[in-house]
């Protein structure tokens, strides 16, 4: 998998061996990354990537000018090939990592406000409706904060119900979620 653009734009990231992950593909996250350049200035903000698996969001969002990005991962072996990642692009000091899983880092206290979060659990991991129950109620999101949720079609009609809205956008099996305080 590679970056599309900005300052690491071109460099290649290893992607798990897992079957904990599903990979966004190339196609999609450059697909989601032109409609967010619409309506995010990357410039300075705080991105979260949530189920980050090889990081490709949240990097490519950290490539694109955040300052900062925090990666949420449980899986060690997933979290093995995150940290090489980061490494490889130098990006430490502009990263951290959390081994945990996406409920309890969601429910943490005194925790971060972010411009952007991205979540893309593995299809069928239905605790992402907590998670996007705890990212609202607990205000992780910055006051005009995005959050976006990778979701499948096959999980549409249980995601609708407990999202409470329909998804703004369907590639492929895709289907994405948008979340904001102003919706």
């Amino acid at each position: 998998m590679r970056i599309i653009a900005g300052e690491f734009g071109g460099r290649i990231i290893k992607m798990p061996s897992s079957k904990y992950t599903r990979p966004t593909t190339d196609k999609m996250k450059e697909s989601l990354f032109n409609y967010l350049n619409n309506i995010i200035d990357f410039e300075g903000i705080k991105v979260c990537d949530i189920y980050a698996g090889s990081g490709a969001l949240g990097l490519e969002a950290l490539s694109r000018g955040a300052s900062l990005v925090h990666f949420v991962e449980k899986n060690f072996p997933v979290f093995k090939v995150l940290s090489e990642n980061i490494k490889s692009l130098k990006a430490e000091n502009f990263t951290k990592i959390f081994k945990m899983n996406a409920v309890r880092y969601t429910s943490l206290p005194e925790q971060e406000k972010f411009e952007l979060i991205l979540a893309d659990p593995p299809f069928f991991k239905d605790d992402i409706h907590k998670v996007v129950e705890n990212i609202l109620e607990n205000k992780l999101l910055t006051g005009d904060g995005l959050l976006i949720v990778e979701r499948s079609i096959q999980t549409k009609e249980k995601d609708m119900e407990n999202f409470g809205k329909e998804p703004f956008k369907k590639m492929g099996d895709s289907l994405i979620y948008r979340f904001s305080y102003d919706e």
